[in-house]
This record gives C-alpha cells, structure tokens and sequence, in this order.
C-alpha cells in the first residue's frame, strides 16, 4: 500500500500568524506546503519524521481530494507533499514547493531528485551541520569558496583555482549548485558529482524560520528568483545577470533574463483571467487566454532593454536618481503571442480611427491606492504592418514566468523595456497618451542643465526608441591579463531599438587610439524589424608595456547612428539612456 507522509510542524502559534487564505498562498515551515497542486502519491519514499504525521492510502486520497489543517485559521492545501530524504543520506528537510514526475523542488527553486534518484554518497562517521547563513559567508578564496547541492555541504576552493571555468563556478559561491546545473548540465555527470564528494565537508542545517511567509508583505508571494541574478532591489524585486553570463548565449535563458518591477508581482489565475479592451466609444470587449489563442499565433525575437541600463556609470559623472542598473540590463528571448494589429483589426480599429492616436495598456501590478502600472505607445506602432507588437503567453516556448508577466504581457519591439506592460489586464484606445505615473512623470529625458529645481516632466515627450548600446561582458573590469598570453578575447554585445539593426562594432584595446572590428553573432532580421541583439567577439593585442589595459567599445546601426564617446553630453538627472561608449581597465601582468 503506497503511503503520503505529511510532515506537520507543531510550532502552530508562529506559523498561522503568518497564513491567510488563497489558491496560489505559499505557505512555508517545517512541514506547511505551497503552490498546492492535485495530490499525488509517491511509493518507494524514504522519509524522516518531523512532529506528527498524517498517513494517506490510495483509498483515501480518492475519498479526500483536499486536505484541511484548522489551527485557528483553515488551509486549503490540495496535493503537495513535503518528502524528507532520510536521516541516512544525511540531507535536512526542506519546504516543498512542487513535486512533479516524481521530481522534488525546493522552495528555493533546487531540485532535490527524483523518487529513487541515488542520494550522494558520503563517508562514515558523524557529519557536521552548518547553516545557509554560514556558507554564505564563504564566498571568496580569502574565506573559502563552499557550495552546496542535495543538502550536503562542500568545500570546493582548491578545484576553483585550479579550473579553467572557475569564475562561473564563483557565481554560485556561498550557495547552491542546483540552480546553475541546471543552466550548465554539461557538469550534470556521475564524474563530476564522484569530484565532488572529495570535497564534502557537512550538511546543511535547516531553519525553518527562514521559509514563513509574513501575509501582511505585499511582496510575500513573489516567484523564486535564480541566485545568479545581481540585485538591485528586493522589494520590488529587480536585478540583472551577471555578466560573463550575458554572452553565454544568443536567447536569454528565462531565469536568467533581467527583471524590472515596480510594484508587487500579482498572483494571476489563468482561467478567470480576461484582457478588456476599451474602445474610443466608451464600448469594451472582453478576451479570455482562449479567445486571444484563436488569432494566428506568431513568434519574434526582441530583446529588452531596462531605460535605466548602464545608469551606475551616469551617476559617476554626477549623480542622478533612480536604480543603479549596472550594463545588464537588457536580455533577449523569443516570444510567442498573437499581434496586437490582428486583435485591434478584428474589432473594426484601423489607422484611419482619426480619434484614436494612443494605445494605452494597464497591467495588474498596482500601487497602494489602487492605481496600475500603465504605458501607452502611439496607435501607428501598434496597428503598422512592422509594428509586431504582440500580446505574448509564452517566453522561449514556455509559458511567462512570474515575473515576466504571467498570464499575457505585451511585447512592443524596439520600444525601452518601461512600455512593455506586464500582467497585461486592459487595453484603452485613446486621443491621449497614458495619464499614468510611468508615462507622465517617468521615463522622460532631459538636457544636462536641468536638475531637480527646475525639471518639468510635462515639457519633455516619453521614451519610446531606445538609442544605440553595446557593453563589453568579457573580460571583467579590474581583471588580470598576463603579458605572455599576447591577446585576450573580448566579447558583449549590441542593439539598437526602433527596428535599426547593428552593422559594426569597433573595439579598441589602447583607450581608443586605434581600433578593432568586431565579428558579429546574429539572427538574419526583415530590415527596419532587427528587434533582437547582436552578441560580437574580438581578439585584441595586450600592449608590449604597461600596466592597464583600456578596452572600449562602440556600435553603429544600419541609420549609422553611433554611441556618444562620453556621458557628459548625455547626462540627464533620471540617469536615462546611457550609451556613451562603454570602458573597461584590466591589469596587464607578468610572468
């Protein structure tokens, strides 16, 4: 008889404090399951008793679809089994969030292996515990370089100095592997884990406190977010990749793709979900994810990019407000939807609506007075035959991520990142553009003589185009060369919004004295449609003599516009647009 384990902690006062009610509620402790799913029953389960328990047979899974758990307040938790590794494999307990295939992950997003899975092997004899706030605090050669993976603890500074891909291995220092594995499954294999082991020093300690949720956080039920990702805020959460990542790869992998929040990332229900749609008459019109679905489905390839990237290098010129986006701020993905043109269309709206001149969109993210995240983009971009503004349900042939606009966003290509509303909910066809907060008040570029006593936003027009832009990725700033190796490898990347794709990039490796052009990786792109980045590649000399090394890059696109050679022109109070010239310093050094 096969048998469901529901490990139940009995510290009852601290946890439901901290429940409330709701399909999608996460709900963490040492035993309290989120994301509830259909029950599921796993066989051939090694477990660990943690407080009480509650046995469920075939029989009466059938007979008890949901099961209710009264400790004052009721929780509704359909299905989702919190499985233990036994004592044995000397792996602590950790909430659940899913269990699927037979497959368990971790609240932090790590899989923890599948039903009868091997569970690493580990050597005899007492096994000491540390917590995930002491590995944490190993993050540098200096302090010791600790990882963990399935539970176990491993120090792995020696194998970082001496691998060749020891600065990505760095990426997961003071933290899990799982996360990166299964980014690199290259490294996935029986050979590596064996290496591994002889490098397994404990197990992790788990602290239930760190998985309760507090329901009075309007951030509490945010997605997971892969540990590579460089934060800039928590709360609301955004953050870029790291990067050496960036140029790993031409389509941005979904967990690694930059986030920009502005509010709480809302909890969407896909089958109740409706898209509106209000038209000039004051008429609306309702659209499911199935009536959407209906239109011929179309896939492009557009990158984003975050209005504020590159804003850490403006504020070193002379300060400036807002988030100090590093240069990664920008990813690229294939999205998949139906056109904005084909929806709008088929409710009679054509360019000639002389009426009609803004298409303003409204995402469920809202602020504390209730009023929503809003764009709006002018009704030629949306309804023109290159346009291809898409209502996108799907990101790299997945369906959107969390906080990537699960259930439907919109997509304007070659537009900056800010007018690609999220949780996309209501479309409003108008003579004026968006009245929101972002549209007036944000997002607006200025001359460099305009501070803050004297900006009047209402003078300025809304970002829309985004300017030239390339970044150097590889190598990092501050790293080291060695004079022997008589050439390093530069690689970043490239883009131009409003459709204009990139035709050279010019590098230079002695501070712009002389220059080099960059081998370009791309997509072939419709011309006046290159919505997706450019990823380039050049080998430079390293000087003959001294110290530094200054790398520099530039793009042109095929309007032959060009990067600014400094910020100094550019500079605007709200740190927006940078693409001045992008430079880096490594340190050249001997043998």
């Amino acid at each position: 008889m096969a048998q469901v384990r529901f490990a139940i902690s009995t510290t009852f006062r601290q946890v439901t404090s901290k429940i409330s009610l709701g399909k999608q509620q996460t709900i963490h402790s040492e035993g309290l399951l989120s994301n509830c799913r259909p029950l599921k029953t796993l066989s051939k389960a090694k477990h660990t008793q943690v407080s009480s328990r509650i046995d469920l047979n075939e029989n009466s899974q059938k007979n008890s679809p949901n099961l209710g758990l009264v400790f004052g307040a009721t929780v509704l938790c359909s299905g989702v089994v919190l499985y233990n590794w036994n004592r044995q494999a000397k792996c602590k307990p950790s909430a659940i969030q899913d269990v699927s295939g037979g497959q368990v992950v971790t609240r932090d997003g790590i899989t923890a292996g599948k039903l009868g899975d091997d569970i690493p092997k580990l050597p005899p004899g007492p096994i000491k515990e540390y917590s995930k706030a002491e590995v944490a605090k190993h993050n540098t050669v200096k302090d010791g370089i600790w990882v963990t993976y399935k539970g176990n603890v491993y120090d792995v500074t020696q194998f970082v100095e001496q691998h060749p891909g020891g600065d990505k291995i760095m990426l997961a220092a003071g933290g899990a592997l799982e996360p990166f594995w299964s980014l690199y499954a290259v490294h996935n294999s029986e050979e590596v884990k064996e290496i591994l082991q002889e490098m397994h020093i404990g197990s992790l300690k788990y602290d239930m406190n760190e998985d309760v949720i507090d329901i009075d956080d309007p951030f509490a039920r945010d997605p997971q977010r892969h540990p590579a990702l460089m934060i800039n805020s928590l709360k609301p959460f955004n953050a870029e990749p790291p990067p050496e990542l960036v140029v790993d790869s031409y389509i941005t992998p979904n967990e690694l793709f930059f986030v920009r929040n502005h509010l709480p990332v809302p909890v969407v229900d896909p089958k109740t979900f409706r898209l509106e749609i209000e038209f000039s008459s004051g008429k609306t019109k309702k659209f499911s994810l199935d009536d959407l679905k209906k239109f011929k489905e179309h896939t492009i390839t557009a990158s984003l990019q975050c209005a504020g990237n590159r804003r850490s290098e403006m504020s070193k010129y002379k300060p400036v407000k807002g988030l100090s986006w590093n240069f990664t701020a920008i990813s690229n993905a294939r999205w998949t939807g139906v056109l904005l043109r084909d929806v709008l269309q088929s409710a009679g709206v054509t360019l000639t609506n002389d009426e009609i001149k803004h298409v303003q969109f409204e995402g469920l993210d809202k602020d504390p007075t209730g009023a929503p995240y809003g764009a709006s983009i002018a009704i030629e971009k949306a309804l023109g035959p290159f346009g291809d503004v898409l209502l996108a349900y799907k990101m790299n042939g997945e369906e959107l991520p969390g906080d990537h606009g699960f259930p439907l966003r919109v997509i304007v290509p070659g537009v900056v990142g800010a007018r690609n509303v999220k949780w996309l909910s209501k479309i409003i066809l108008s003579d004026i553009e968006s009245q929101s907060h972002w549209q007036q008040n944000d997002y607006k570029g200025f001359s460099p003589s305009v501070d803050w006593d004297s900006v009047d936003f209402k003078k300025s027009v809304a970002v829309q185009d985004y300017p030239c832009q390339s970044a150097i990725c590889q190598p990092k700033n501050g790293s080291e060369v060695h004079r022997s190796e008589e050439t390093v490898v530069v690689k970043g990347y490239s883009w131009s919004g409003g459709g204009r794709d990139t035709i050279r990039v010019d590098v230079s490796g002695d501070g712009g004295k002389t220059w080099k052009v960059a081998t370009l990786q791309k997509e072939h792109q419709t011309p006046y449609r290159a919505w997706a980045w450019s990823l380039w590649e050049v080998e430079l000399p390293i000087p003959a003599d001294g110290k530094k090394m200054e790398i520099i890059c530039k793009s042109v696109d095929d309007s032959y516009n060009v990067q600014p050679d400094s910020v100094q022109g550019i500079w605007n109070l709200r740190g927006l647009l940078n693409n001045s010239w992008h430079h880096i310093a490594v340190d050249v050094k001997e043998e």
